[in-house]
């Protein structure tokens, strides 16, 4: 049953983490230096890092709920 558990935990874990590369990456291309006006870059860089993370939290449930919570994985 545990291992089970920790299986299951470690899959969040890898896709939450692939998904906010994905998310990070996917976001570098845009650039938010011109559309926020801003002039100090880590403001820029804290709002991409939290924009990623609600993406990735967001892509990473929506993919394990149609695959892992639906039985078709552990």
């Amino acid at each position: 049953m545990w291992g089970e558990i920790m299986i299951a935990s470690l899959i969040n874990y890898i896709v939450f983490f692939a998904c906010f590369g994905l998310s990070f990456y996917a976001l570098s291309v845009i650039k938010f230096e011109d559309f926020c006006k801003v002039k100090q870059p880590g403001k820029v860089t804290l709002l991409m890092f939290l924009l990623s993370l609600a993406l990735a939290y967001l892509s990473s449930q929506a993919i394990l709920s149609l695959t892992i919570y639906n039985g078709l994985g552990v």
